[in-house]
């Protein structure tokens, strides 16, 4: 069904009308000319992100699924960073004429798995038309206790660097997709040239190689905010002095941290925690792996310190890697290579700007 003939209002109601507020903190979600929203113990956490198609995303190959689920979870994940919990969401979406009502319902099914995974409620948004693909604009609002909240200013010197999971997996993921389009094109443009209409059918049903590769796909389009390991360091009784997620790439992330809490920082390549797909896919592409997971970006794993007392709690939490330690500002920020090297660290990952 053409969006236009359903209307915005039409829209929002097919989108929105079986949602169910979850939170108590929701005294009015959407069907109103605003949500209303009651914290009246707690620091309100608020988060933005936007994704622009051809910038963040490239529709040939995610499906509006997968972008519903991931453009949720990068939200959310943010709340996540700050040691809070998220509460509700807005979605605004901007569309072209391409796109059709059931296009839209797929999106929001990815969107609202995402939240009903962590018990957000959807209270609003807006939708409007557009000229150049789809533009979404998410806004996630949290809670936590003023006491809980954790900035990227707190770290300081002997504090240990920790981060969850494993890096450079989801920037493996978008090379693969990269590297088959790119093959999927160049065949096309060969048939074309040669007019051979037979290839052409075939192309049809071009299948990419990705076996073996299962888990940078998932990676990179099924994107997971992990909350998970904010409930893990509350019951170890751990509060973080600095944290972030990894959206960016661990090296600019870390640098951040640094900057902010007026410190520097010793992190060691050995202990850089990478999966072996991915140190497979860099071998093939014929790229540093350690590279890649210090700056490959939308990882959004938990980047955090915490102070040394607490080494032996953070070693018995499944899931979280000790990478290395916060030092006075005038070391710098330095990263010890596999043969005892030292070398400065550098930002070199995802610029949105650029």
């Amino acid at each position: 069904m053409e969006i236009a003939k359903l209307g915005e209002f039409g829209l929002i109601d097919r989108l929105t009308k079986d949602i169910e507020i979850k939170n108590d903190s929701t005294k009015k979600g959407v069907g109103d000319d605003c949500a209303v929203l009651s914290y009246p113990d707690k620091e309100v956490l608020i988060t933005t992100d936007m994704l622009m198609e051809g910038v963040h995303f490239d529709l040939t190959y995610i499906d509006l699924k997968h972008l519903g689920y991931k453009s949720a979870m990068v939200n959310i994940s943010d709340v996540f960073a700050m040691n809070g919990t998220p509460r509700q969401m807005t979605v605004s979406l901007a569309i072209s004429k391409r796109f059709s009502v059931e296009d839209i319902e797929e999106f929001y099914t990815g969107l609202r798995l995402a939240c009903d995974k962590w018990g957000i409620d959807v209270i609003g948004g807006d939708t409007t038309s557009s000229y150049t693909g789809m533009a979404i604009s998410i806004t996630c609002i949290g809670e936590a206790r003023k006491e809980d909240v954790v900035y990227r200013n707190g770290a300081k010197d002997t504090d240990l660097i920790c981060v969850s999971g494993d890096l450079g997996a989801a920037y493996m993921g978008l090379q693969l997709l990269e590297r088959e389009k790119s093959v999927y094109y160049q065949q096309v443009e060969e048939a074309r040239k040669k007019n051979d209409k037979r290839a052409l059918e075939e192309l049809a049903h071009f299948q990419p190689e990705f076996s073996g590769k299962e888990y940078l796909l998932q990676r990179q389009l099924q994107t997971e905010a992990r909350g998970d390991i904010i409930q893990k360091l509350r019951e170890a009784g751990i509060r973080p002095t600095a944290m972030m997620d990894v959206s960016d790439g661990l090296s600019s992330e870390l640098m951040h941290i640094c900057k902010q809490s007026g410190v520097g920082c010793r992190i060691y390549e050995k202990n850089i925690p990478i999966d072996y797909q991915t140190a497979v896919m860099a071998e093939e592409m014929n790229m540093n792996v350690t590279t890649c997971a210090l700056n490959g970006g939308e990882d959004y794993e938990l980047l955090f310190t915490v102070p040394i007392g607490d080494h032996e709690k953070i070693e018995q939490i499944d899931g979280i890697k000790l990478i290395g330690h916060i030092t006075d500002a005038k070391f710098g920020q330095v990263l010890v290579t596999r043969d005892n090297q030292e070398f400065t660290l550098k930002a070199q990952g995802w610029n949105p700007l650029a």
